[in-house]
């Protein structure tokens, strides 16, 4: 029987600490590795992080995160760099090519064993079977040779609800917002992407995606990290991973037993990788 995989939260280029939890778990080579997204951006070890999580190979299932899309955006001349950016490295590489190439064909969601991985959240109107299918949608687009200009075509906030006669270009961007960015959503599931503090900051008429009354994703359990203000969190049904790692605080991980009594935390601290930069 396979054992039941371990997820890491955002690890934003904190190398150091990603390298010491991993001694910390000691995963046995069986254990799937599921890494919630961002694996790079503001760390001071972004390049090292990537290549580490890279050198994992096929046991490592990593989705898509905004910090990761910059990079791609960044790489094809669509967005700047900002300050607190420290992908520069990462594009000056002798390797960058085959490292950029690796984000582009990451996934956006996973699903497995009644467990769903995302970067940020999903919608609650979607069910995980209509998540994977907008999800494939976008990595089957991203992993286009003309992935440049759809990439150009996801960033903006409108529209910022879904309906399901979207035209194809705004039924992408909703999705790929949803997938990274979600944090708050009204009931019907209209997107609000300017705040960022803890659950309790939600503006009016405003909730987190996953307390909404009858999110069709309540059948499985959700795993997702992006909100460090929200931390570590553990429900049967929702596991929240970012703890802020590159805000000084923890890099965690969590072993999804599928009875969410055993599941259990492994954490380390993350002094060294304290950044001034955004979320």
């Amino acid at each position: 029987m396979t054992s039941p995989p371990i997820a890491i939260g955002d690890i934003q280029g904190c190398h150091t600490a990603f390298q010491t939890l991993y001694e910390k778990l000691s995963p046995p080579t069986d254990t799937p590795l599921w890494i919630a997204g961002d694996v790079v951006n503001r760390g001071p070890g972004s390049l090292a992080a990537l290549r580490a999580v890279v050198d994992l190979g096929p046991r490592a299932t990593v989705v898509l995160g905004n910090h990761d899309l910059h990079l791609l955006a960044v790489s094809a001349g669509l967005r700047t760099e900002r300050p607190g950016d420290t992908i520069g490295e990462i594009l000056d590489a002798p390797d960058a090519d085959a490292l950029l190439d690796w984000v582009r064909h990451r996934p956006f969601v996973h699903v497995e064993d009644g467990k769903l991985l995302v970067h940020a959240g999903v919608l609650p109107q979607w069910d995980a079977t209509l998540a994977l299918e907008l999800a494939d949608e976008l990595q089957r687009a991203l992993r286009a040779p003309d992935w440049r200009d759809t990439l150009q075509g996801l960033y903006g906030n409108e529209p910022n609800q879904w309906t399901p006669n979207l035209k194809k270009r705004d039924r992408m961007r909703v999705a790929f917002n949803a997938f990274t960015r979600l944090r708050f959503c009204t009931p019907d599931g209209a997107m609000e992407f300017k705040a960022n503090g803890g659950p309790d900051s939600a503006p009016p008429g405003y909730l987190p995606w996953f307390d909404v009354p009858g999110r069709r994703t309540e059948d499985v359990t959700v795993v997702f990290g992006h909100w460090a203000a929200l931390g570590l969190m553990l429900r049967d049904n929702v596991v929240a991973l970012d703890s802020g790692c590159v805000w000084g605080n923890q890099l965690s991980a969590v072993r999804l037993a599928a009875d969410p009594a055993q599941r259990t935390v492994t954490q380390v601290q993350c002094e060294a990788c304290r950044s001034p930069g955004g979320e």
